[in-house]
């Protein structure tokens, strides 16, 4: 099983100052290194409903829980502590992650004060994850046969992080599989009358999934994207899926509709 789940945490995400798209870019990252995203859970920066965000991820088997948000040095980041809790470790001063924080604010003339040393404080046995742009390292620990990663909230920090980081990690822990994918755009059918075209390719070609996307209004002047995605051990045979479906598709709906638009 290689189950994923994202926990996004900050009250800004909660009450809609901010959009998720951190959420939004790990599943698109994760889905391309051939894990099957199951959960993606927003909470606010309160230690109790993180831990049990945290715990519930864990109790369903994931293999990997990424977490954003919350790593910073005001009163409100408790992610760290929180997955302390979690764990059932202390909450202790990693000294890795220390001289990363330290390095980060000498060189910018200015002291290390509590609420900077606060930034390196971890889970005991946390691995510090160095962050390139900005000075929280991320951390990375494990808990069974979890991998729990935890990144800061700032988008290109969490980027930085991840790909210099995180994905070699989850790419010799993965399942190795190939990803491809392809989009069409048809302009003319609502959404519901494709709906049927779309379960039928699917029942067709069981190794594709077909997701619509309504660009348009249903009854004005409906546009629907069609993203069709196929994973498997060999990227030739991915491909082979994803072609047999597009051809289906397009032959259906050249059959059964008569005023439309593909691009």
């Amino acid at each position: 099983m290689y189950d994923a789940e994202i926990i996004s945490i900050g009250n800004e995400l909660l009450i809609g100052k901010t959009v998720n798209t951190n959420a939004t870019w790990i599943a698109r990252k994760l889905t391309l290194l051939g894990f099957n995203v199951k959960r993606i859970v927003t909470v606010g920066d309160i230690i109790e409903d993180i831990v049990s965000a945290l715990r519930e991820s864990i109790s369903r088997g994931a293999k990997v829980i990424i977490i954003t948000g919350g790593l910073g040095p005001t009163f409100d980041d408790k992610t760290s502590e929180a997955l302390a809790v979690a764990l059932r470790k202390p909450w202790v001063i990693n000294y890795e992650a220390l001289q990363m924080v330290k390095e980060k604010y000498y060189k910018m003339g200015l002291e290390l004060t509590p609420h900077r040393v606060k930034m390196a404080k971890m889970p005991e046995g946390s691995i510090p994850l160095p962050n390139p742009i900005g000075t929280a390292p991320g951390i990375l620990i494990r808990e069974k046969e979890c991998l729990i990663i935890s990144l800061p909230g700032v988008p290109k920090e969490m980027k930085a992080i991840f790909e210099e980081h995180v994905e070699p990690v989850l790419k010799n822990i993965g399942p190795h599989l190939c990803f491809s994918e392809k989009t069409i755009t048809v302009k003319g059918i609502p959404e519901s009358s494709l709906a049927p075209v779309l379960d039928l390719v699917m029942k067709n070609v069981s190794k594709v999934y077909i997701k619509s996307h309504p660009r348009g209004a249903e009854g004005e002047k409906p546009v629907i994207e069609l993203h069709i995605t196929s994973s498997g051990k060999n990227m030739e045979e991915v491909k082979y899926h994803i072609e047999k479906a597009s051809d289906i598709l397009l032959k259906l709906i050249r059959e059964k509709f008569q005023k439309f638009q593909i691009e």
